[in-house]
């Protein structure tokens, strides 16, 4: 999740600078630089919104062991009472 966060502030910040740069210039800014500046910004909100969806899912599946692993805990603990009991029925 951090090469995610790392590449999503890396991508943003060559947005911001290529928006820099653009501002910046000699000439101003032309319609394909802003063009590819547009494409950045969409592509960021994408990743974002991407980024948003994949720590849902994350969450989600964390819940789903958690509980699947609480289940597995009370077999477990009935199934060590079943053999303790067992035992005293043997004897």
């Amino acid at each position: 999740m951090n090469l995610v966060k790392r590449s999503l502030s890396g991508l943003l910040a060559i947005a911001l600078i290529a928006g820099m740069f653009s501002f910046t210039g000699c000439s101003g800014v032309s319609e394909e630089q802003m063009a590819q500046l547009e494409a950045l910004r969409a592509e960021v909100k994408s990743l974002e919104k991407e980024v948003n969806s994949l720590q849902s899912e994350k969450t989600k599946l964390e819940r789903e062991i958690a509980e699947k692993n609480a289940k597995l805990d009370q077999c477990n603990r009935t199934k060590a009472q079943t053999k303790e009991n067992l035992q005293k029925i043997n004897k």
